[in-house]
């Protein structure tokens, strides 16, 4: 290998070829002997050049540059992903709802690599299930990446959610309507935020909580680009400490990387409440998402059987959110939307 340009950036590389020394070489390829004379020889153009001597060659690009690992190949691809998508069509500026956790740290982290932080806002919508450490960590945050966070809270506007629902939802206990209601509040004040000032709205489910529905149409859902829709929790965690590793500093708070994710929609509420610990529910997704394998063979894996029959389910059911999700970069295998077509309405199951 004598060249190769930088990965995901726009590079150039000059390079003069001897083509009658490679044709001559594959000829004694015999793999290659019938291809060649089947094809026949390419015509080559001839480009004038003047006669006078050469100045001193230049030494740009006359060594390949370093390979990225996989980990920097992920980032540099959402970064890119991001910067291609927001001003290829057209808009100038970024808005997204920060929680204080990991995925909405990541999503504004490669925001800012891709635009700048003069075009990334952040708004911050606390409910009564917010806590003291999330609003630390949303504003430690915004003043690592130095963009500007607007607070909203919505405990005003979800109270009259409430109050109007009453008569109907009397006696009855809170469950995941009361949750939804908060997720949505949040998304109609992002969008409002995006037709008043055209700012495009980046929404911060990953993969996994897609896989799953662990995540609220018209809520959390709600906007025009899904940043880490391809990329699984268990990476999100991996290119954060990535992130910060690259920066050297914690410029994403060090407590979001260690506390138990939470959508905070309850009291004390955990994600592992409704969900398997992400360590096992991600090697289960890419079986059967990215790998095509059946029940019986991620059961062969070492898989808990009552576990995968669940995830399985979640994720056949779950299709029609996935169908209403806004796009995203994709950087595996099999993206949703893109790669992996499944009907809406289906019974049938493997178990």
């Amino acid at each position: 290998l004598l060249f190769r340009g930088r990965q995901f950036e726009e590079d150039l590389i000059v390079a003069d070829l001897n083509l009658d020394a490679v044709f001559m070489r594959r000829l004694h390829d015999p793999r290659r002997r019938q291809e060649v004379f089947a094809l026949g020889r390419d015509e080559v153009t001839l480009i004038p050049v003047h006669d006078r001597p050469a100045g001193r060659p230049s030494k740009y690009g006359h060594s390949p540059s370093e390979p990225l690992s996989e980990i920097e190949e992920v980032y540099a691809a959402l970064v890119l992903g991001t910067r291609d998508y927001v001003l290829k069509n057209g808009f100038d500026k970024v808005v997204i709802g920060l929680s204080g956790g990991i995925d909405s740290s990541l999503v504004a982290a490669i925001a800012v690599d891709a635009l700048g932080n003069d075009r990334v806002r952040g708004l911050f919508m606390p409910s009564p299930y917010t806590s003291a450490e999330s609003r630390e960590d949303v504003f430690a945050l915004a003043g690592n990446l130095g963009i500007e966070v607007t607070e909203i809270p919505i405990d005003a506007v979800f109270t009259s959610y409430i109050e109007a629902l009453g008569p109907f939802f009397r006696d009855l206990p809170p469950d995941a309507a009361e949750e939804n209601i908060q997720a949505r509040i949040r998304g109609n004040l992002l969008m409002a935020m995006s037709n008043k000032f055209g700012w495009l709205v980046l929404t911060t489910g990953n993969k996994s909580e897609m896989s799953v529905g662990y995540a609220t149409l018209y809520g959390d859902m709600a906007g025009g680009f899904a940043i880490i829709k391809d990329v699984p929790k268990t990476l999100v965690y991996k290119l954060s400490e990535f992130r910060n590793w690259k920066s050297g500093k914690a410029l994403i708070p060090e407590r979001v990387l260690w506390k138990e994710p939470s959508a905070e929609l309850r009291p004390d509420q955990k994600d592992t409440d409704t969900l398997p610990p992400y360590e096992v529910l991600d090697p289960v997704l890419k079986a059967y998402i990215e790998e095509d394998r059946s029940f019986d063979e991620i059961i062969n894996l070492g898989c808990e059987v009552e576990c995968t029959k669940r995830v399985i389910d979640m994720i056949d059911r779950s299709e029609y959110k996935r169908r209403q999700a806004p796009p995203g970069i994709k950087i595996t295998p099999r993206a949703f939307g893109r790669d992996r077509r499944f009907p809406i309405t289906n019974r049938y199951r493997s178990y």
